[in-house]
């Protein structure tokens, strides 16, 4: 009897210290996949797996004691039991799924938490989307717009920054004590939300197409770019403008195969260090002709046909929101965001105010689409195939995240699918998803071959895709979500924006779309 309820007590002992060490294990195991280490293969490690980036800042500022209780809840089925209460923080409520990931990756690779980001690096992200090589055709915009043209510049900084900031408070939503909770992760979120409960999904799938149609015809605009640059630099050559942008398409050709963007990230910096340089050059080269600068060009009259696709192409110039909650939700201090925007947005203001006046005085009513056009043969060649170096470095970035969209939207949205996976099993693309990346890229050549004007297609996505995303959607969703917490003077700046947007809006895409079936009749007819 007595050997009998020794062993009882040495299995209740051994089963309770079994219990504690799995507890710590799974506590240890999930701070350090928190911390970027390599996760345990126990449920509950698994379970942080399946946390998104929001998720992860969530837990990060909670107690020991509610992540202990967290880690009890989740501890016995691994299935995410215990993050029930921020499943709203998790994308589509469920997180990423805990299989292999595309490019092969395992779940001990999925546990690598991302680092925050300083308020100044987010700034240099703001800054390389809003101050890119589509500057180049602000010139253009001031020689149909004038004094006017450099006023819309600053106004166009003003609105989105403002509207970037109430992009922002629409992912927020005030809790029980009052404190606001970040309760939405991206964009299309914030749309569904805002369609709900008649239409919940509508809001995102409109964003899902403005989105896709921005991304594309910036590809577009980067081969026309190309094609346009070298045939400028190179005009004694017997090769046309169509066939150095399918030169160009050739040499991208390779990103129907990308995976992910590792291969190409590494140059974005250099890219954006070269394109700096190539400003200061053509800065410089405009400041030496000071003498010969024609003020009296600037006019304080417009060109009522072509104004309204300067619009679009200085709105354009400032399309960032599309990536502004995920930049927003990666800071490690979310409170500077206001003033990052503030700084960024005078600085692209002062920037490109100054280099599109420097630019337009010095060519006057010789300013062309692209502005380096201008330049002297010598000058020219150089700085041109920098810039289209740099265009087609930066060609991958929108594809990939327009292959992305296309891919998640049909071909990996769950049973509502239009069509099987891109994938297999194994993480490698099957032939239809190889398919699907070449006809993006062959329709980007199309496009840029038939209708080859930069200045038209960059005022058609401003005017379109520009102006929804940046002044229509945000002020509309900011009005949608806290209407009741709106001051007057705030209902009175959406309002007007929207107003003031849509009118841009509709009259530059009206214009644009005439200028591009002229051409595109025209290159047909040749």
């Amino acid at each position: 009897m007595a050997t009998l309820i020794r062993g009882k007590i040495s299995n209740k002992l051994s089963n309770a210290a079994t219990a504690v060490s799995n507890k710590s294990t799974a506590k240890v195991s999930g701070m350090f996949a928190r911390m970027g280490f390599q996760a345990a293969t126990d449920e509950e490690a698994l379970g942080f797996v399946a946390c998104d980036d929001l998720d992860y800042d969530h837990r990060q500022g909670m107690q020991m004691d509610i992540l202990s209780s967290d880690e009890v809840g989740g501890e016995g089925g691994g299935d995410g039991g215990g993050l029930e209460g921020d499943s709203h923080y998790q994308r589509d409520g469920t997180g990423p799924p805990l299989s292999a990931s595309k490019d092969g990756g395992s779940n001990n690779e999925l546990s690598e938490v991302k680092p925050k980001i300083t308020a100044w690096e987010a700034g240099w992200n703001v800054t390389n989307a809003i101050q890119g090589m589509f500057v180049l055709g602000l010139p253009y915009a001031i020689l149909h717009g004038g004094y006017l043209g450099l006023f819309l510049i600053i106004f166009a900084a003003v609105v989105c920054c403002y509207t970037g900031k109430i992009l922002i408070a629409c992912l927020y939503e005030e809790d029980e004590d009052g404190q606001l909770v970040r309760v939405r992760d991206t964009y299309v979120d914030i749309a569904n939300a805002c369609c709900a409960p008649r239409f919940p999904t509508l809001g995102g799938h409109v964003v899902n197409v403005a989105q896709i149609i921005e991304l594309v015809m910036t590809c577009i605009l980067y081969v026309v770019v190309s094609g346009n640059l070298m045939y400028n630099s190179f005009p004694n050559t017997p090769i046309s403008q169509k066939s150095w942008a399918i030169i160009a398409t050739a040499a991208l050709l390779p990103c129907a195969f990308l995976k992910n963007l590792k291969a190409v990230s590494k140059f974005s910096l250099l890219c954006t260090m070269a394109h700096f340089v190539i400003n200061v050059l053509v800065i410089a080269y405009c400041l030496s002709r000071a003498r010969d600068w024609a003020w009296d060009k600037v006019k304080f009259y417009i060109d009522v046909k072509k104004f309204p696709i300067s619009i679009g192409i200085i709105v354009f110039s400032y399309t960032s929101q599309i990536f502004l909650p995920s930049l927003e939700g990666n800071m490690q201090k979310p409170s500077e965001f206001h003033c990052m925007m503030k700084w960024t947005h005078i600085a692209a203001c002062i920037l490109k105010g100054l280099f599109a006046l420097v630019a337009y005085l010095t060519w006057a009513d010789e300013t062309k689409e692209v502005i380096t056009d201008n330049l002297p043969p010598t000058i020219r060649a150089v700085v041109n195939l920098f810039l289209v170096a740099k265009a087609l470095l930066s060609y991958p970035l929108p594809f990939f995240a327009a292959v992305e969209v296309l891919e998640k939207s049909f071909f990996q949205d769950g049973g509502r699918a239009f069509f099987p996976d891109c994938y297999g099993g194994d993480g490698r693309l099957k032939s239809w998803g190889l398919t699907l990346r070449c006809v993006l890229v062959v329709f980007t050549l199309l496009m840029a071959i038939y209708v080859p004007h930069f200045a038209l297609l960059m005022g058609l996505t401003g005017s379109l895709t520009g102006a929804g995303l940046c002044f229509l959607l945000p002020s509309i969703f900011h009005l949608k979500l806290l209407w009741r917490k709106l001051q007057w003077h705030q209902v009175f700046f959406d309002v007007s924006i929207f107003v003031i947007g849509g009118i841009c809006s509709i009259s530059g895409f009206i214009h644009s779309m005439e200028g591009l079936i002229e051409a595109f009749k025209y290159n047909i007819e040749e």
